[in-house]
């Protein structure tokens, strides 16, 4: 490939993600504690780049050769902590790390499995009703 400057912004971006994001940033250092529990964390990593430029020729740029370069690049990172996973003497336990509902699509389906309970609850007490009225 030929080298540009484009593509060594990009190189240069890439190297620079590559060295904030490694697997012990996904799968933390396990933290061990006296009584024998080590503890490490796990997280969800994203990340995205963008990278842009152009060969442009001056105003008083007179030959082919004299080009100038314009361009730019950026990245982003999304470090979040998703669980722990704790190992102790008792066993092996995953912790999940949950943050409060993002949007009203995750509201509405944490809250079902209360609607669900409570429409079978008010159907029993109405089964209920009508069986003691047959007994009646």
């Amino acid at each position: 490939m030929e080298k540009n400057s484009i593509t060594e912004m990009m190189s240069v971006t890439m190297t620079k993600i590559h060295e904030m994001v490694d697997v012990n940033t996904i799968v933390g250092q396990p933290v061990s504690t006296p009584d024998g529990t080590t503890i490490i964390p796990v997280s969800k990593v994203s990340f995205g780049f963008g990278a842009g430029g152009t060969d442009y020729m001056g105003k008083y740029d007179k030959s082919e050769g004299d080009k100038n370069f314009g361009g730019g690049s950026g990245a982003g990172v999304n470090i979040r902590p998703v669980s722990f996973l704790v190992v102790s003497p008792a066993g092996v336990k995953l912790l999940p790390v949950t943050p409060p509902p993002d949007s009203a699509v995750d509201r509405v389906i944490e809250a079902v499995p209360a609607l669900l309970e409570k429409v079978v609850s008010l159907f029993g007490r109405k089964k209920e009703k009508e069986d003691d009225e047959e007994e009646k």
